[in-house]
């Protein structure tokens, strides 16, 4: 319900003339109207409350990591969820842009329970390269500025395959293909570099918001001896002694020190940000951000 409140639509639309009545303000006077009819007549105004949703979900191998009840991949698809039956209960336009190192899939923003369904049943989704091209045969009917967008990085895919997190990427897709401003929440571990410039410029048009997902195994190591850690997005192993403390501590320190500089990166954008544990309720920390907005916009 704090959906409605804390996001501002297109500002004000023009809705209709009526007659001056005393007490109006005279700067809404509509003068070609007025001299036409002769009488004096006023501009109504409403305000545009729709509002374009797009979800940016990263779909990289490390969304797949998870030692709790669910993966950082399934706490993002139930995130989305919410996200998208509050868009479309608030008659707002919901759409998806799935990436990893380049974009994925693509689906545009629009209204209906059915196409929410649609999105959340994609995210989840596990198909290949392959399957969803099939699906995006139904990308005749899009614009052609989408069309000519989603063919440039899908061959850019094709000749350079990788599945490391582009958060540029995506976000210089949704440059191309967003032409008005939108609400974008951008999920991700944020296990990528040099994503700032680019995010600071999407916030200048946008109206960004970093949800953050994090898996405690992350943060701090078990004592549990001899252990062999993987790079998830580009394969690197390592050999670990979890049972000398100091290793678990300066993991753990290098750990914060990553966390304390992304909040700290993101705030100086004007980027706001919700924090997520894979392994938590993922609805409280999706209501702390919309108190936090609507203790600011009330200032």
């Amino acid at each position: 319900g704090a959906y409605h409140s804390v996001f501002k639509g297109r500002g004000m639309e023009f809705d209709e003339v009526r007659p001056y009545v005393p007490g109006d303000d005279v700067r809404t006077i509509d003068w070609n109207v007025t001299a036409r009819v002769g009488q004096p007549y006023v501009k109504r105004y409403v305000e545009e409350r729709e509002l374009t949703v797009l979800l940016l979900v990263d779909i990289s191998p490390s969304q797949d990591f998870g030692s709790g009840k669910r993966s950082k991949r399934e706490a993002a698809a139930e995130l989305a969820a919410l996200l998208a039956f509050s868009a479309i209960g608030n008659d707002d336009k919901i759409g998806l842009l799935l990436f990893h190192g380049e974009v994925d899939h693509f689906i545009p923003p629009r209204k209906g329970q059915k196409h929410a369904l649609r999105i959340v049943r994609e995210v989840i989704a596990t198909e290949n390269v392959e399957e969803r091209q099939l699906q995006d045969r139904a990308t005749s009917a899009m614009p052609a500025v989408i069309r000519r967008a989603l063919a440039k990085f899908r061959n850019k895919r094709r000749s350079a395959p990788t599945r490391q997190t582009s958060i540029n990427g995506a976000l210089e897709f949704c440059r191309r293909v967003l032409p008005r401003r939108a609400v974008l929440f951008l999920i991700s571990d944020f296990i990528d570099e040099d994503y700032l410039g680019p995010l600071r410029h999407a916030g200048a048009k946008h109206d960004v918001v970093a949800a953050l997902l994090t898996d405690k195994r992350e943060q701090q190591l078990p004592p549990v001896g001899m252990i062999t850690l993987q790079d998830a997005e580009n394969g690197d192993t390592i050999l670990v002694d979890t049972a000398a403390p100091e290793v678990r501590k300066l993991f753990a320190q290098q750990a914060a020190a990553r966390a304390a500089g992304l909040r700290s990166n993101l705030r100086s954008a004007g980027i706001d940000l919700i924090e997520i544990d894979d392994s938590d309720s993922i609805v409280e920390p999706l209501l702390r951000f919309f108190r936090m907005r609507e203790r600011r916009l009330r200032r």
